[in-house]
Parts: C-alpha cells; structure tokens; sequence
C-alpha cells in the first residue's frame, strides 16, 4: 500500500523568495577539500624544514662539544696525560734494549764471518770495539730499568692546554675532510645527486634526536691507571694475582704482553716467581729470564707443570725450554716456541774448509744455537760420545766432525763401524777404514793400545809433559766409531780401554750410539766422557750420561722428534755438554747437515793432503804393523777373529783410573779423593768406614785396596804424595797408567 503523502521534489525545497528557474539551475563544486591538501603539504614541508633546521644545529652543537673536547672530563684528560708520561718513561727504555740487540747482532754477524772466511786484523778491532760498546749499552739499560716510573700529577694549566690542542687537531682533520668533500665534488658534481639527499636525511633524523652534551666516562684503558701510578709509585701489576686470565704468546705483539703472558702462566701453575727480565723477540718465538723467589726453577720441567705450561701459552708441542742457570741456582731462561727455531736462514751453509787448512786445536763451526751463539769447539783431546735414536742424525753428526778433522795438518782420521759405512762418504780423506768386520775393528783397536803405549815412553823421552803435542809429523789418531752397541763384547772391552789410556797420547775417540747405558756400551763408561752429545734419545739415556737432574735442568733430549722417512723432524738436532768453549747451559743447537755428495767432492781434494804418519810410527816402532793393517783393510782379507781372550780390566783398577780421568788427569789423587768414586762405584763394599774418623777411614781403606788389588792381580801400590800437603798416601798417574798397560794384552 503507497503512502498518500506526496514527495518533495527540489522545487518544493526552493527558497520562496528565489525564482523557481534559479533553485532549479545547475549547482557549483565545494571548493574545501581542495583547500584543505594545500594546507596539509604546507604543513609537512614546515615540519620537514623545521625538523632537518632543528638536526642540523643538533649536529653543529654535537661537533662543537667534540670539538672542544667537552665530552672528556678532567679526569681523563689527567689520566691521558700521564698515560703519556708512562709510554715516554717505557719508551726510553724499548729504544736502549733495541740499540742493545743491534749490537748484539752485529757482534754476532762478524764473528759468524770471521768463523767462515777468517779474521782480519780490522774485524777484530771492530768487535773488541763492539763488545765494550755492547757491555757500556748493557749496564746503561740496566740502570734504566731500576729508576722507577713516577708520575707527575698534571696542573690546571697543562689540563687546559691539553684541551687546546686537542681542540685545534680535531679542528684541523675537520677542515681537511670538508675541503676534502669539497674537492670532490667539484671535479664530480654528479656526486651531488647522492650527497644532498644523504645529508638532509641524515639531518632530518637527527632533528627527532637532541644531542646529550655530557662527559663520557673515563675509557678502560685509562682506568687501568692505578691509583698508586697516578700519585707517584711506579705502575705495578701485583705478581701474585692469580685471577689473571691467561692468553695465547702468540697474541702477543709487543715485549711486555710476551712477559705478562708468560708470567700469567708461571703463577697459574703455581711458580713464585721474583721477576721476569730480558724478555725479547725471537726468530722462533719469545725468550725470558725468570728469576723465583722461592722453590727452583728445575720445578717448571716436571711433567705436569710443563704440560700445563704448554697449555696456557697455546705454544707447540713441546715448545717450551727452560734452562737453568748453573752459575744463579734461583734463575733460567724460559724459550717459547712459536715456529721452528732452526727454520730460514738461521743455521746457514757449511763453510768450506780448504785441504791442510786449520790444525785439530783449531775451533771448528758446526752450527748454530737457539740463542744465535756459534756451536763451534775443538776437537782436540776429546773423548766423545753422542747417543740418539735412530733418526737423530747421528751419522750426519758424525760426517760433519769428521769433514772438519780431514782438513787438518795434524790429525788423520780412522773409521769404524760394525754394521755399516760410517764416516766412509768422506773417501779418499778416511787414512783407515774398518768397517762391517769384528776382526779387524780388533786389530785396529789393538794396535791403537799398543801406539798409546809406545807414545807414553816417547812423550816422556820428548819431555812433553803430561800430553801428547799433535804436529805434522806426529799427527793425531782420531777414532770414529759408529754403532757402538754393535761391536763385540771383546772390541768393547777394547775400545774403553782405549779411552782410558788415549786421550794424552793423542789417540781420541768419538763414539755414536743409539743408547747410552752400560747394558749396549760394555761398561758404565759414558758419565765418564769428558764430552757428550744427546739427540733424540730416551729419558734415560739424558740421566744416565748427564747426571739425575739433567731433565729438571733442560737439556729435554727426550722431547726432541727424530726423523721419519719423510719428515725431517728434530734431526740434527743436539744437547751438549763438555764441548770446550761452549757454555755449561742447557742450550739447543743444530748441526749443518753434510750430505754424501758434498762429503765425497771435499774428500776427494783432500785425498792428497793428509797427514803422513809414516815418521810418527817409525819413531814408535809400529810401521810395520800398521803397513800390514792397511793392506788387510784395503784388501779385504779380514782373517779369523783371534780367539784368545782379552783380559779385562779390574774393577777397583778401572774406578781408580776412571778418577784419574774425571778429574781432568792430574799428577796424582789421595786415597780420599779416590774414595769418593769407590764409595759411588759400590757404597756397600767401599762405604764401610764413613762412621770412623778420616785417620781410622783412611787406613782401613789403605788395607782393604791392597788386598783388593792383589786379588785383582794388580800390581799397584799406594804412595806418599810428597808435592800435597800433609804427603798423605794416595796414587801417581804414571803408576796407574802402567798398571792398566800391564793388563791391557799384548804389549811390543
């Protein structure tokens, strides 16, 4: 159903006072929402200028405060100022231990050139010259090193001109970067099309963002600024702190981080350590001297202690090497390996030595140290043994003692070895080779016995004293003997004979073995030697050659790697002890390798130059023999092993001549110094009288040597020492050598 009541139509809602044609006409557009766009873009572009104004006078009030150094306090400007101070007072110090080294390396360099090629009278002022500057150098920076640093507290004047100048260089490098930009735009304006909307977004955002011009705290690095250094004591890290964390050396990059590190480690593992000194940069690593304040510092080479070092300083397997000091019993010198310490350049070439051109008392240069000294020695009067594993580089040890002995005017060279070649690379440079037959190595061991014999009444005839004197033409016998182990049970006995009786008639060996007990030696011969050499070798071949406390002290023989088929490893490289003019420290060191080739083309120059040792053994009255073993060793025709026995040497006879030999073979010993290796040869036998007083111990051991000698079959008898005070009764060298001839075989 429609509703009744009409619609109003737009006439109907006209004005009555409008015609109805003008209500009825068309109607304008409203103009607002147009009006109300423009007004709301004005507005962002005001807000939008408004915002980038306000951030680019926060970023101009930001700069201000920067560059007027508002945002440091006083305090850090103090603490800037003696941070300065501290890094002079050190640097003093880092320039004399550089001027030092320099020195040192120059010291080192000429006498490596002098070993070489020769002195001139020139290079050794220059290195007198240089040692006494080396030796004023060192006692200026030990004086360095005792004034402590203190602090000078910093005036209200000098804080303000600190500020000034720090003011005036931010200033400048914000100068050059502007006129920087500037340049760079003017030669690319394209540029403009990136750097315009950058900086006004950057300064937009900065507008929403007011700057905070405060003072920042004081950095780490400057509250690591004690309290003490900043009132005057020296800066000081307390040594005992234990809640140090460690870190790797190999993060190190200056001297003191390598020093706290290590120190760090040392009390971590419990050391009391006094100081640290000498801390330098090594080729290989970091070396230190630590001196501690209680305890020894034998402790740090303990298994656990070591292994822990190792640890905390992230070094290489067995990276480590701490030498004690034998002159300072509280001190050592603590290596750190980082990287092969005989790798590069540091060993160098073999230095060619001309036929017939340095005598056997000549120092020879075999190679180098850890600590760049010179392993150079003589090989005159030595009595050597050197044992490492298979691998250790003993044959090339052995090539290389014997290539210098070969340039000698008076020294020839015999070679022996049982199983093998030996020295033989060397050729026509060897005057004798014994070699891979027991027979004649016999032969040759028996007549060298009978030459030291004949030599003692040929040196008492010369009136040489208590030593044979080498020359052209009674030239020096040095015995190489290789495998030692493998010689018989008879050749053994031989050869310690020979080592007893040879060293002052100039008959010297140098045995090579890959052990270094009496088990594969014949007898507890080897702590006797006047010299020793370890290559990698067994724990207890170090102990048993070079005392109990040989590990404790460093010479970590047992850490060295011997080489494989295809890796070089440690090879070559030694401990040493008893090489005369080399120190009594626990030093590594590395021999050059001779090869074979090299080892032939020198031999083969030589071959005409050596020795003729016809004079000596005529004089001796052993030309003979000696023609007949030269001929059975050239030939071959080795015969049959005699099967006669050697008879041995007794036991309290060879303790008594061992003495002689350890004590450097004086005119005569006491019956109380020969006690001493009685007693440490068996305590049970020879210790029986310790309770008595040295009158009673004295005579009962008189008594008990004369019956023990007769039962021996030895005819040696006690005398009284008339050159030593009190003549107490004791034995003459002379009485003891003729008793050990006496049962040392055949005699001429």
């Amino acid at each position: 159903m429609s509703d009744p009541t009409p619609t109003p139509t737009d006439t109907d809602l006209a004005k009555p006072d409008e015609p109805a044609s003008e209500a009825a006409g068309p109607v304008e557009a409203p103009t607002e929402p147009a009006d109300a766009q423009e007004a709301a873009a004005a507005a962002l572009a005001r807000a939008t200028v408004t915002r980038i104004g306000r951030g680019a006078r926060h970023a101009g009030a930001s700069l201000r405060h920067t560059l007027t150094t508002g945002h440091m306090s006083d305090e850090e400007v103090r603490r800037l100022l003696v941070q300065r101070q501290l890094s002079a007072h050190e640097a003093v110090r880092e320039t004399a231990r550089e001027e030092l080294d320099e020195v040192h390396a120059r010291i080192t360099r000429l006498e490596r050139r002098g070993a070489e090629e020769g002195w001139t009278p020139e290079q050794r002022q220059e290195v007198k010259t240089l040692r006494e500057e080396r030796k004023a150098r060192t006692a200026a920076l030990k004086d360095l090193l005792k004034v402590e640093f203190v602090a000078m507290e910093p005036t209200p004047d000098q804080l303000r001109a600190a500020r000034r100048a720090s003011s005036v260089r931010r200033f400048l490098v914000v100068l050059v970067l502007v006129a920087a930009l500037g340049a760079l735009l003017v030669v690319r304006p394209q540029l403009l099309l990136l750097v315009l909307p950058a900086t006004v977004a950057i300064l937009w955002w900065l507008g929403g963002r007011p700057p905070t011009l405060t003072q920042r705290p004081v950095p780490g690095r400057l509250l690591a600024l004690s309290a003490q250094t900043l009132t005057g004591p020296a800066l000081a890290v307390p040594l005992g702190d234990e809640e140090l964390p460690t870190y790797a050396l190999a993060d190190a990059t200056t001297t003191e981080e390598a020093v706290e590190a290590l120190r760090r480690a040392l009390v971590r593992v419990g050391a009391d350590i006094a100081e640290i000194t000498g801390g330098r940069r090594e080729p290989w690593g970091w070396s230190a001297r630590v001196r501690v304040a209680s305890g020894s510092p034998d402790d740090l080479n303990e298994g656990d202690t070591y292994r822990e070092l190792i640890t905390l300083l992230r070094l290489r397997r067995n990276g480590a090497l701490i030498e004690a000091d034998p002159e300072h019993g509280d001190a050592c010198d603590v290596r750190m390996l980082l990287a092969d310490p005989f790798g590069g350049d540091m060993v160098g070439p073999v230095p060619y030595r001309e036929p017939a051109s340095s005598s056997i008392t000549d120092a020879h240069d075999f190679g180098v140290g850890m600590d760049a000294s010179p392993l150079a020695f003589t090989l005159a009067g030595l009595m050597l043994l050197m044992v490492g594993d298979s691998g250790s580089g003993k044959s090339g040890i052995a090539l290389a003692l014997a290539e210098a002995a070969t340039s000698t005017t008076d020294a020839v060279v015999i070679n022996v070895d049982p199983v093998g070649t030996g020295v033989g690379d060397l050729g026509d440079a060897i005057t004798l080779d014994a070699c891979m037959d027991q027979a004649v190595i016999g032969r040759v061991l028996d007549f060298l016995l009978r030459l030291c014999t004949s030599r003692a009444r040929q040196r008492s005839d010369y009136k040489w004293g208590n030593k044979w004197r080498p020359s052209a033409e009674h030239p020096a016998f040095l015995l190489f003997v290789d495998e030692w182990p493998q010689l018989s049970d008879k050749n053994k006995k031989k050869l310690i004979k020979l080592l007893i009786l040879g060293r002052k008639e100039a008959v010297w060996v140098y045995g090579f073995s890959q052990f270094g007990t009496k088990d594969y030696l014949g007898e507890a011969i080897g702590p006797k030697l006047s010299a020793k050499m370890l290559g990698a070798c067994r724990r207890v071949d170090v102990t048993e050659l070079l005392g109990g406390g040989a590990v404790a002290e460093g010479y970590r023989a047992d850490l060295l790697e011997p080489a494989t088929h295809t890796q070089i490893n440690d090879a070559g490289q030694i401990y040493a002890q008893g090489l005369p003019g080399l120190s009594r420290r626990p030093v590594r060191y590395k021999v050059r390798e001779i090869s074979p080739e090299y080892a032939e083309w020198v031999g083969g120059q030589r071959g005409g130059h050596l020795p003729d040792v016809t004079h000596t053994l005529t004089e001796a009255g052993l030309i003979d023999q000696w023609r007949q073993l030269v001929a059975d060793t050239g030939s071959g025709a080795a015969g049959e092993d005699s099967t006669e026995d050697e008879p041995d040497i007794p036991r309290t006879l060879m303790t008594i001549a061992q003495a002689f030999v350890e004590e450097d073979d004086p005119e005569y010993l006491t019956l109380d110094q020969v006690h001493g290796y009685l007693r440490t040869d068996d305590p049970q036998r020879w210790g029986r009288w310790d309770d008595r007083d040295d009158q009673g111990r004295l005579r009962e051991l008189g008594k008990a040597l004369r019956r023990a000698l007769r039962e021996e079959g030895v005819e040696l008898a006690s005398a009284r020492i008339t050159e030593a005070e009190g003549q107490p009764r004791g034995y003459y060298a002379a009485a003891v050598e003729a008793a050990v001839r006496a049962v040392s075989g055949p005699q001429d």
